[in-house]
């Protein structure tokens, strides 16, 4: 058994003399390769052709891998400096919001120093299909509001009229709602700029269109489409000067006498957030009597 293991041995290790002693002639004989080490590459080509392509393939994973993270590094970058300059752009609409709230507030008070107007927040809608009112923060409990007063913003558009006083809320009525008039300038702020007067009020069929009617004009008033109106300043419930709306179109009567004109409210209504109460004048002696003002209430509680 011995012999047999050894003779094996022998053999194996002749063998493997043999084929380095080949691979070394050849080497050194034809100054290349030899045939053993080509025989051995050709074999081995495919191999190291594929190991070569995984490591490539490996290579550009990584690479790509890499690029990706950089990318999403570089995006998250991005992402905080666009919120930053969105917030800061936010707070300088909201600063420069604030500051033309405040200008129109200041200009409106110098236009109207002999009045005196408490701020109010809008806090709902109340109206129906047949009314058109909100109700404010504002009542006889934390302010001076009464009945009748005006509501207008800090630009001096008129909003509409105090209609009911709570005691830590208001409702108002619109210049839409049909309980609502004003007398009225158009074209001018004055009677001598203006090109007459008429009466503006609430109309049942044009509120749903948003719109008002402009009556009792006169037939030698100028009026078309575009002209602007506001209050006259008759009656002592609203300051002259503020403005209404403008005008939509100019009908005639069904009657074939005068016309009237449908009216757009300068401001848009669904969109209030906050409105002054117009609390007059403080010279008493300037103050008509309630029953020769436009709007007052009557004996059932509604205003005229």
């Amino acid at each position: 058994m011995k012999a047999l293991i050894n003779r094996k041995t022998i053999i194996i290790a002749s063998a493997s003399f043999l084929i380095a002693l080949i691979a070394f002639v050849s080497v050194n004989a034809f100054n290349n390769s030899g045939p053993v080490t080509g025989f051995a590459n050709t074999v081995t080509r495919p191999i190291r052709s594929l190991a070569s392509s995984v490591a490539r393939t490996f290579g550009d994973i990584y690479s790509a891998i890499y690029r990706y993270e950089e990318l999403e590094r570089q995006n998250e970058e991005l992402k905080n400096t666009v919120a930053r300059m969105l917030y800061d752009y936010r707070e300088a609409a909201e600063v420069a919001e604030e500051n033309d709230r405040l200008r129109s507030l200041l200009e409106f008070r110098m236009r109207h120093e002999r009045y005196s107007e408490v701020q109010a927040s809008f806090t709902g809608w109340t109206g129906d299909n047949w009314t058109d009112t909100f109700t404010i923060n504002r009542g006889y409990a934390n302010s001076n509001i009464a009945q009748g007063m005006g509501v207008a913003t800090e630009s001096g558009i008129l909003i509409g009229q105090v209609l009911t006083v709570e005691a830590t809320s208001s409702v108002i009525i619109t210049v839409l709602d049909t309980r609502f008039s004003a007398s009225v300038f158009i074209g001018g702020e004055t009677l001598e700029d203006s090109d007459g007067t008429a009466l503006v009020k609430g109309d049942f069929t044009q509120m749903r269109n948003g719109l008002m009617i402009l009556d009792f004009i006169d037939d030698s008033v100028v009026i078309n489409q575009g002209s602007y109106i506001v209050t006259s300043g008759r009656g002592g419930i609203f300051p002259s000067g503020l403005t209404v709306g403008e005008v939509v179109r100019v009908y005639p009567h069904t009657s074939g006498i005068g016309r009237f004109a449908t009216v757009r409210p300068s401001s848009p209504l669904d969109a209030l957030s906050e409105v002054y109460i117009i609390l007059g004048t403080d010279d008493v002696d300037d103050r008509e009597d309630p029953r020769q003002q436009e709007n007052v209430e009557d004996d059932d509680g509604q205003i005229d």
